[in-house]
C-alpha cells in the first residue's frame, strides 16, 4: 500500500474554478488570447506553464496558489461554513454576496406576468365589445 500522494492536476483545477465562475471555455480563451481548443488542452494538462497560469488566474479572479491548491472538498467546506452575510474570502478567492432575495425576484416576475395577463384580457374584452357593436349596427 503506497502512501504517496497523487500530484495536483492543474488543468482540472482550472476547469473546476472556471465552471464555478460560470465561464465557458470560449470566454476564457478570448480573455487570454488563445483558441477554445487550447483552453481544452490546458484543462486536460496536469501541468501548465507559469505565464499561462498567471493569465488564467487573473481572468478567473483568483490567485495562482488558489488554482494550484484547489480541492472540491475545500469548496464544499467553504460554502457549508456560511452562517452570516459578511464578505468572506474562500479557498478560491471568491466573494459571495447575495444582493437580492430570490423570492422577491419570483414575486416581482409573478406580478409583472399578472399585469401583462390583465392587459391582454382587457384588450380581448375591448375587441369583443367592438365586434358586438359592429354586428348590432348591421
Amino acid at each position: 500500500m503506497s502512501t504517496a500522494t497523487k500530484p495536483k492536476h492543474i488543468g482540472r483545477n482550472i476547469s473546476r474554478i472556471r465552471e464555478l465562475r460560470g465561464m465557458k471555455q470560449e470566454s476564457l480563451a478570448v480573455a487570454i488570447g488563445v483558441s477554445q481548443q487550447s483552453v481544452s488542452n490546458i484543462e486536460g494538462s496536469e501541468n501548465v506553464d507559469d505565464e499561462k497560469l498567471n493569465a488564467i488566474a487573473e481572468v478567473l479572479g483568483v490567485s495562482v496558489d488558489a488554482i494550484k491548491n484547489y480541492s472540491d472538498e475545500g469548496v464544499i467546506n467553504y460554502f457549508n461554513s456560511f452562517n452570516d452575510h459578511s464578505i468572506n474570502q474562500g479557498p478560491i478567492g471568491a466573494q459571495n454576496i447575495c444582493n437580492f432575495n430570490p423570492l422577491d425576484k419570483l414575486i416581482d416576475a409573478y406580478e409583472e406576468n399578472k399585469k401583462l395577463y390583465e392587459r391582454l384580457l382587457q384588450a380581448d374584452k375591448d375587441k369583443i365589445e367592438y365586434l358586438e357593436n359592429f354586428l348590432k349596427d348591421k
